[in-house]
């Protein structure tokens, strides 16, 4: 999937963050060319031309490492999600380093890196990269590789995503799986939850685990994939609306947590109430 680049500058780099654990965020670009379906950001970036377009469009925020680097001086230190709205690791990044440039800020001046991709590109920064200072999460939804194509057309594949945790787990870098959107009918049956369970096994990694955030234009976006899916159940769970029973993603954690109890993995819901809506 190519994307259609452009530049934009910002007068903030640190944004106070609601997510658990995170005091801040920090996000260079704006637009994700990973395209995935069931992303919920365009519906938060109030642009209804980027939202239209998903995974068509990226803007970089050109001076974004001139900015935090002022922050830095004035901010209390904490923890920095990079990123919480768009991968920090998408193609772009290969030329610009805008994410490479933020962390190394962020490491020097005392700030606590939480990084989150679905990129092999984040192991180019393995020399800024250290235990103590970083933690970093893959988002895995499933480990097959022609239903990750169908619902995240740009991002790399699968196995790619699990060799990033087995890279940093054998650097003794704290790394964590999130597992979300989980969805009814697509990625919630237990072969799928086992075999990315087994991942984060294999990689020491905590899972964290999210249901299907449906807000504006995610529906829109999902319904020519479930299309290509066989079975009845999955149109079912998305044009009937279970997937926000509060009941059925009881149900769906539940399964989550014996399964990862069974293969003693650490294992939280990604907001501690399961019915709240949440994910990346």
């Amino acid at each position: 999937m190519s994307a259609e680049y452009s530049s934009i500058t910002c007068k903030t780099a640190l944004s106070q963050s609601r997510l658990p654990g995170l005091d801040y965020s920090l996000n260079p670009y704006r637009g994700c060319e990973h395209g995935c379906l069931y992303c919920y950001v365009p519906s938060v970036l109030n642009d209804k031309k980027m939202a239209e377009n998903w995974g068509k469009t990226v803007q970089a925020k050109q001076n974004i490492a001139e900015v935090l680097a002022k922050e830095v001086k004035k901010k209390p230190k904490g923890t920095v999600g990079v990123s919480t709205v768009c991968d920090p690791y998408q193609h772009l990044e290969l030329k610009l380093e805008l994410a490479r440039k933020c962390i190394k800020i962020l490491a020097e001046h005392g700030f606590h890196v939480s990084i989150q991709t679905k990129s092999g590109l984040v192991l180019r920064d393995a020399d800024l990269i250290v235990p103590e200072k970083f933690d970093v999460g893959v988002t895995i939804t499933t480990m097959d590789r022609h239903l990750a194509s169908i619902f995240e057309p740009g991002a790399p594949p699968p196995e790619a995503r699990a060799h990033v945790l087995k890279d940093f787990c054998a650097r003794g870098v704290d790394t964590w799986l999130f597992f979300g959107p989980v969805v009814p009918g697509v990625n919630d049956d237990e072969k799928t939850i086992k075999e990315v369970v087994n991942v984060a096994s294999e990689t020491k990694s905590k899972l964290i685990y999210d249901k299907l955030n449906v807000r504006a234009w995610v529906m829109k976006q999902l319904e020519p994939a479930v299309s290509l899916l066989e079975g009845p159940e999955i149109g079912g769970h998305l044009h009937g609306g279970l997937w926000a029973d509060p009941e059925i993603w009881r149900e769906i954690g539940s399964k989550i947590e014996k399964i990862c109890g069974d293969s003693r993995v650490r294992c939280e819901a990604a907001f501690s109430d399961r019915s709240s809506a949440g994910g990346e």
